[in-house]
């Protein structure tokens, strides 16, 4: 069954958010989910190039009351 862990980056500035999704990411199985909560613009943008570059699955992204959803499915 699929997990999501949410991670709370908010107030953070990049690279924080993207250090915090790579260490989550290590902890958590294949085809489960990270949401990262981030209000650094920043991370909109550089959450979703890594995330290609190292091919994991972008979920979505949402801009949210001020800060950004960003979720991650773990592909490998």
């Amino acid at each position: 069954m699929t997990q999501r862990t949410k991670i709370d980056a908010r107030g953070a500035y990049c690279p924080g958010p993207l250090m915090e999704l790579i260490a989550t990411l290590k902890l958590v199985e294949i085809g489960d989910e990270i949401e990262v909560w981030s209000s650094d613009k920043g991370s909109a943008n550089d959450i979703p190039e890594w995330v290609a570059k190292v091919r994991h699955e972008m979920v979505g992204i949402d801009e949210c009351d001020g800060y950004w959803s960003i979720v991650v499915r773990k592909a490998k």
